[in-house]
C-alpha cells in the first residue's frame, strides 16, 4: 500500500508562517505550536515533516540564502561579488542574522542536524562557487594549485564572523573586501 502523497500547499504555508515567527520572535521564540496557529496546520503534520523546529529552521535558512548563489558568467570577481552581496543581504536584511548564532549554538550538539544543515544548505551552496573556481582555473584566470576548499571558506569567512558576533557592521562593500582580497591571493602566479 502507498502512503500519502505529499502535500505542498502545508509546506509552503507551514514555512511562510515559520519565517514569520522567527520575524517576529526570534529563533528562541519559535515553536512548533506557534507555527501550528500562524499556519492554520496541525501539529502532527508539521512533525511528520520537520522533526524538530531547528529542522525546520534549516529549511528556512535555505529558502533565505538560496541554493545557487554563484553564477559563472566568465566573470569571476563580479560573480563571487554577487554571491557575497547576497550573503550580506540575508545575514543583515533578514531574520537569518539572529537565528544563525542560534542554530549554530544547535548544531554542536546534534550532528544529525549539523549533516542536514551541511546537505541541505551549506554544501550546494559551496558547491556552485567550487563550479565558478574550477572555471576560472580552467580559464588560466588563478592559480590551478589552489586549494579550492580553503578559498571556499576564506571568502565567506568575514561574512559569516560578522553575523555570528556583531561586532562590525555588515556594509555591502564587506563581500567586494572579501573577494578582493581572496582573489589578490589566489591570482595566477606570474
Amino acid at each position: 500500500m502507498a502512503g500519502r502523497t505529499r502535500d505542498d500547499r502545508i509546506d509552503t504555508a507551514v514555512l511562510a508562517a515559520a519565517r514569520a515567527v522567527l520575524d517576529a520572535e526570534g529563533y528562541a521564540g519559535m515553536t512548533i505550536g506557534r507555527v501550528a496557529t500562524e499556519s492554520g496546520i496541525h501539529r502532527p503534520a508539521i512533525y511528520r515533516r520537520w522533526p524538530s523546529k531547528r529542522h525546520l529552521v534549516v529549511d528556512i535558512v535555505a529558502d533565505l540564502l538560496g541554493l545557487d548563489p554563484t553564477a559563472d558568467t566568465g566573470d569571476l570577481r563580479a560573480d563571487l561579488i554577487a554571491s557575497m552581496r547576497e550573503l550580506v543581504g540575508a545575514v543583515r536584511d533578514t531574520s537569518l542574522g539572529r537565528v544563525l548564532p542560534a542554530l549554530v549554538a544547535d548544531l554542536s550538539a546534534d550532528p544529525e542536524l549539523r549533516e542536514q544543515l551541511w546537505s541541505r544548505v551549506f554544501g550546494p551552496r559551496r558547491d556552485t562557487t567550487a563550479r565558478a573556481l574550477q572555471a576560472a582555473i580552467d580559464r588560466g584566470e588563478i592559480d590551478p594549485e589552489i586549494d579550492i576548499g580553503f578559498v571556499l571558506d576564506a571568502v565567506a569567512a568575514p561574512i559569516y564572523f560578522r553575523a555570528l558576533f556583531r561586532h562590525l557592521p555588515l556594509p555591502d562593500e564587506l563581500a567586494e573586501q572579501s573577494v578582493d582580497t581572496v582573489l589578490a591571493a589566489i591570482r595566477g602566479r606570474p
